[in-house]
């Protein structure tokens, strides 16, 4: 990321491109883009705006989706706002994809630091996005003892800020896992046979599978 970041001038930038590289045909508006990407508005703001003017971004109008709590009532309303999506026939699409998206979107060793702080990890399994395989039921699978939910999440919030996209992931206490395996659960046996990568693997997966 760091080589990417200097290429590109700024982590922002990156995290931006490929947030609307991920979600071609999508529209997202400074608060939109701020809140995934955990940046500040005005950076987002002067960020997208350069984009737009080496046309990798147009401008549009769109309803966005609002929804708001009143008391135990759901009121979801629509709102008109301005926004952003990817320009289609901005000629170096192709090559962005390739150098941001069909890459290592994050070093194995920076996700498996993050997630020292989950639990005693014994099995960690990339597959989907990190793998460029779309189809892919969850993007990581995540096995180990007493792990910390909230700091699960807390740790693929960061995942995603990093790379630019919403990741599918579950997670099993390794007795849990244990048994699914064994039972042939059908949401382990889509991780396990199929196109996969596993960076940690304390429990034999790789001997027995």
């Amino acid at each position: 990321m760091e080589i990417l970041d200097k290429l590109f001038g700024s982590a922002a930038k990156v995290r931006i491109m490929r947030l609307f590289l991920f979600n071609d045909g999508e529209n997202f508006d400074i608060s939109d883009i701020s809140q995934r990407m955990d940046l500040d508005p005005r950076v987002v703001r002067r960020e997208v705006q350069l984009l737009e003017k080496i046309g990798f971004l147009r401008r549009r109008i769109y309803f966005k989706q609002i929804t708001r709590k009143r008391g135990k009532k759901i009121i979801i309303s629509r709102k008109r706002t301005q926004g952003w999506n990817l320009e289609p026939k901005f000629p170096h699409i192709a090559v962005l994809t390739n150098l941001l998206i069909n890459t290592h979107l994050i070093r194995h060793k920076d996700i498996l630091r993050k997630l020292q702080s989950c639990g005693k990890i014994k099995l960690v399994i990339l597959a989907g996005v990190f793998i460029h395989e779309p189809d892919s039921r969850v993007d990581i699978l995540i096995v180990g003892d007493n792990l910390k939910r909230g700091r699960i999440v807390d740790v693929i919030r960061s995942i995603e800020i990093t790379i630019g996209k919403e990741l599918k992931y579950a997670s099993f206490e390794t007795a849990d896992f244990n048994y699914r395996n064994s039972m042939y659960d059908k949401l382990i046996r889509d991780i396990l046979d199929y196109r996969h990568e596993i960076i940690v693997d304390k429990l034999g997966i790789k001997v027995a599978h």
